[in-house]
C-alpha cells in the first residue's frame, strides 16, 4: 500500500500550520478541500484535524498560541463558542452571532477570530437559486453554526427569521443579541413553526448518525419550501433525504464549506 503524500511543497521547518478543532472529527471536510487548494499555489501550508473534547479545547488552544510557526485556527462542532473568548480581537459580526470559526495570528502576537459560516452558506443558497432576501426562514440550531447562518440571513434581508433551539438559554441569549440588531425581524420558540416558511435550516448535528432523529419535520412545509442542512458527511443526510421524497427542494451542507474557502484563504493570506 503506497503511503499518502503531501502534494505541496514538502513539510518542513519553514511550513505554515493550520489546525482544525473539532469533536468528533472524522466527518470534517476542510483538510480534503483546502490543502489540495494549498497545494495547487505552491503555498507551503497545511491544515491538519485535531481532535479536543470540549473540556480540553480551553487548555488546548491557549497551548496551540504558543506554537511559534501555527498562524491560524478553523473551529468546528462544539467548540465555536467556546473559542470566541479566548481570541484577543473579533469582528462585530461574530460578537453578534456569539461564535466563531476562524482564527489568526497577528504580526503582534494577538489572535483575530472571524465567523464565515454564515456567509458561505448564503452564498450557497445564492448560488444554487434560492435567495433569502424576503423569505420566512426558520433556523433549527441556536450553536455556532446556526447563530452565524442567522446573522448572514438576516444580512440578506430575509422578511422573518425564526429560531428554534431546544436550549433555552442559549436560544434567549441569541435572540436577544438579534432582536437589537434587527428590530421586528425575529423570533424565537421551542418548536418550530414550519406551516408558512419558505427555507428550513437544520444547523444541529442532528444527521451525523443514521439513528438520528430528524430535527424538525418535513411533513408540515409547504410545497414550495427549500430544506437545508449544514451537516456535509453524509451527503444526503436522512432529512434532505425525506425532503426529497415530499417532492421539496434540498440542499445540502457541502456548499457552505466550499463557499468559505476563498474566505479562508484571504483570512490567513494564503
Amino acid at each position: 500500500m503506497t503511503a499518502p503524500t503531501h502534494a505541496g511543497p514538502p513539510i518542513s521547518g519553514t511550513t505554515r500550520l493550520y489546525a482544525l478543532l473539532g469533536d468528533p472529527i472524522a466527518q470534517v471536510r476542510a483538510p480534503g478541500l483546502l490543502n489540495p487548494v494549498l497545494a495547487r499555489r505552491g503555498a507551503d501550508a497545511v491544515l491538519v484535524p485535531m481532535r479536543v473534547a470540549p473540556g480540553d479545547v480551553a487548555p488546548v488552544v491557549r497551548a496551540l498560541r504558543q506554537v511559534a510557526n501555527l498562524h491560524g485556527i478553523l473551529v468546528t462542532v462544539p467548540h465555536k463558542a467556546a473559542v470566541l473568548a479566548l481570541a484577543d480581537r473579533v469582528t462585530a459580526r461574530a460578537r453578534l452571532a456569539g461564535s466563531v470559526n476562524a482564527l489568526r495570528r497577528e504580526p503582534d502576537g494577538a489572535w483575530s477570530a472571524d465567523t464565515f459560516d454564515g456567509d458561505g452558506f448564503v452564498r450557497g443558497l445564492v448560488e444554487a437559486g434560492h435567495d433569502p432576501k424576503g423569505l420566512r426562514v426558520c433556523v433549527v440550531g441556536a450553536g455556532g453554526a446556526g447563530s452565524a447562518i442567522a446573522v448572514a440571513l438576516l444580512d440578506a434581508e430575509v422578511a422573518e427569521l425564526r429560531l428554534v433551539d431546544t436550549d433555552p438559554g442559549r436560544r434567549d441569549e441569541l435572540w436577544r443579541r438579534l432582536s437589537e440588531a434587527y428590530p421586528g425581524r425575529v423570533s424565537a420558540a421551542t418548536g418550530p413553526r414550519l406551516a408558512d416558511v419558505d427555507l428550513a435550516v437544520n444547523a444541529t448535528p442532528l444527521g451525523l448518525r443514521p439513528d438520528d432523529p430528524l430535527p424538525f419535520p418535513v411533513s408540515g412545509l409547504p410545497a414550495h419550501a427549500v430544506v437545508a442542512d449544514i451537516i456535509m458527511k453524509p451527503a444526503e443526510t436522512a432529512l434532505l433525504r425525506a425532503a426529497g421524497e415530499r417532492g421539496l427542494a434540498a440542499h445540502p451542507g457541502e456548499p457552505m464549506l466550499a463557499h468559505q474557502i476563498d474566505s479562508y484563504l484571504d483570512f490567513f493570506d494564503l
